[in-house]
């Protein structure tokens, strides 16, 4: 491609797109909430200056079927299931209030219920859009490179891995990739959450989703349009959102034997006083009331709509959590385990010595050691890799590779069987000494069971490493644990500076689950941070697990209970903090709730609470619960959280 085709002008930025927005009436509970409401307001228009009964009547009964029909119907299909559903007590009570003439009092009993579940479900649906938004980011179209270098117009969603796509200044970038020719700023708040544009040049990922700046960029597509961070994110906290916490089947298990006994006390309330020769009317209208004001609606959203709200601001800054189940655990850790590698790490060492042997020169040993690596994923796998191409080595080929988490790998080259990997029973070796004392990882290379040379990696701390080993201390109450397979010289280097006093080193995969595992017989609910096959077990034996997502094995992402995607570790105490947020938010609703319940259950039983102060006080509860969930979607709950507030 000529550099004019990169450079040439581009039409001004678009506007960033408006975010999806579900719109009131677009919801069904909405349309008929607002028919019941229109057709309460005109009976009572007619009905309060005294208007015939015929007049009002049908109006009355155009609310009630507006704004019942739906709860009712679903009532009773959850009867036919064996279960009874409080929505069903509401409607009964309501009908039982115009059976003795309340009819005024029953409408607005249903209609406030259907407000309120319209309200619901337009915060469930606001939940969903601050998510799905993000999938507005991304362009419509793309300028993708044919094979003979004409541009042609093409749907993102037809772009494939390994297309190469033309950004121009100002537009939006199409697809996760790499940059291949151009130099640019790309803006990638909607991603990282960076407050400054982010400087990219060949080599360097961009995501879709991201506003180019002044430069124009080549870029060849990395992911499908279904595996970009942004519709990974969507997709996992979709996913999430159909969980259920663990306090939330526990109430709704309860719920079942609190309705019945709910119906029970409300036949007894108004059988017991009848038969005691009490009037009929303000007995039923008493036992109705009292079948309101206790019914446990405001009790059941009490879990939900915060943890939900907490998996979807998550997701908005890069970190899937997997479930509700999950988003309730993470905030009981009270211990925390690292890796070194690629997670407090960059993940990218570089060979920065080479100690040959038995004849070989520093270049044949590393083409050995590149050519058993080759086929490897490890990090220092690839960073022996990338030594031998900057040397323009020839590499040979590898057959017959094994790899051995936390071992190294093995592999036929030539006529012999070349391995790599931790020094194991060579530790001792003069060589391997020198370096691990100078903090350097040590890569011994055997030849048919020999060995002929010692590599030397290095590898840099990450920037946010320190803040997040204090952050994940201040809310743990101790420094977390560093477990790694590396050697214990160069794991206590990478401590000092990052602020860590506990130092496990030389660790297979057994021996970080075996330590995982002492940390919990003594009572810690560990949550473990990894990224590597290796890591893998640990994770799955932690209470909690956090996998670094960019360069994470794809075990270990499956095996975490959430995922960072974009590998910033000052967001691993984020989602923590976020976590005991939603957990204190869930006990204020629980409070709410049941003071409310009581507050009203004790008035009507002890005094005369007015039908429609009981219907507004037991609605009102349940919307101020559900909105109260909703306060953890703002992005200032995110800012807390980081903050550890």
């Amino acid at each position: 491609m000529s550099a004019t085709v990169l450079t040439r002008p581009a039409p001004a930025a678009p506007a960033a797109p408006h975010p999806r927005r579900t719109r009131v009436l677009a919801l069904p509970e909405a349309r008929w909430a607002a028919a019941a409401t229109v057709a309460f307001l005109a009976a009572l228009a007619v009905h309060l200056p005294g208007g015939p009964a015929w007049a009002y009547g049908p109006l009355y009964a155009v609310a009630y079927l507006a704004g019942g029909w739906e709860p009712a119907w679903a009532g009773l299909r959850a009867l036919r299931g064996r279960t009874l559903d409080v929505d069903l007590l509401m409607v009964v009570a309501a009908l039982g209030a115009a059976a003795i003439g309340q009819v005024l009092d029953g409408a607005l009993l249903i209609v406030i219920f259907a407000t309120s579940g319209a309200l619901e479900a337009l915060a469930t649906a606001r939940t969903a859009d601050s998510v799905r938004g993000l999938l507005d980011l991304a362009p419509a179209t793309a300028c993708r490179f044919t094979a003979d270098g004409r541009e042609e117009t093409v749907p993102t969603a037809e772009l494939a891995v390994g297309d190469t796509v033309l950004i121009r200044p100002g537009e939006r970038i199409g697809a996760d990739g790499l940059v291949l020719d151009g130099r640019s700023d790309v803006d990638q708040a909607t991603i990282t959450g960076e407050p400054l544009p982010a400087a990219k040049a060949p080599g360097d990922e961009v995501y879709a989703g991201t506003l180019n700046g002044a430069g124009a960029l080549r870029v060849r597509v990395g992911r499908d349009a279904a595996d970009t961070v942004i519709a990974r994110i969507v997709a996992l906290v979709e996913e999430a959102s159909e969980t259920k916490a663990p306090t939330q089947l526990f109430i709704e298990k309860v719920e079942q034997r609190y309705a019945a006994g709910l119906v029970a006390a409300t036949l007894l309330l108004f059988a017991v006083p009848l038969a005691f020769g009490a009037e009929l009317t303000g007995t039923l209208l008493r036992a109705m009331t009292f079948m309101i004001v206790a019914s446990p609606c405001a009790v059941v959203l009490a879990t939900m709509p915060p943890l939900l709200s907490a998996i979807a601001n998550a997701g908005r800054h890069g970190v899937l959590v997997k479930s509700a189940v999950v988003m309730e655990r993470l905030g009981q850790v009270d211990a925390a385990a690292l890796d070194k590698t690629g997670t407090l790490t960059e993940g990218t060492p570089r060979v920065t010595e080479l100690r040959p042997s038995a004849g070989l020169t520093e270049d044949e040993l590393l083409a050995l050691a590149a050519a058993a690596e080759h086929p490897s994923e490890h990090p220092l796998a690839r960073a022996v890799v990338a030594a031998a191409r900057e040397r323009g080595l020839a590499v040979p080929a590898a057959a017959d590779f094994v790899s051995t988490p936390g071992v190294g790998v093995r592999a036929v080259v030539g006529d012999a069987v070349i391995a790599v990997g931790a020094p194991g029973p060579h530790r001792a070796h003069p060589q391997v000494v020198e370096l691990e004392e100078a903090g350097r990882t040590a890569a011994v290379v055997l030849r048919d069971g020999e060995p002929v040379g010692v590599l030397g990696l290095a590898d840099r701390p990450r920037e946010q490493a320190a803040a997040a080993v204090r952050g994940l201390a201040a809310l743990t109450g101790r420094p977390p644990v560093l477990l790694t397979g590396d050697n214990p010289r160069a794991a206590a280097r990478l401590a000092r500076e990052v602020g860590l006093t506990d130092v496990r080193g030389g660790l297979l995969p057994q021996d970080k689950v075996a330590a995982v595992r002492q940390l919990a017989d003594g009572g810690r609910r560990v949550l473990m941070v990894g990224d590597g096959v290796n890591d893998a077990p640990a994770l799955a034996a932690a209470h909690s697990g956090i996998a670094l997502g960019r360069a994470g094995s794809d075990l270990a992402l499956e095996t975490a209970d959430a995922v960072v995607v974009r590998d910033e570790l000052t967001v691993v105490p984020a989602v923590v903090a976020l976590s005991r947020r939603a957990r204190r938010l869930v006990v204020q609703n629980l409070v709410i709730a049941g003071a409310f319940i009581t507050a009203l259950v004790v008035w009507d039983l002890a005094g005369t609470l007015p039908l429609p102060l009981g219907v507004a006080g037991h609605e009102g509860s349940t919307v101020l619960v559900g909105l109260n969930g909703l306060r953890l979607l703002r992005e200032r709950a995110w800012q807390r959280a980081l903050e550890n507030e």
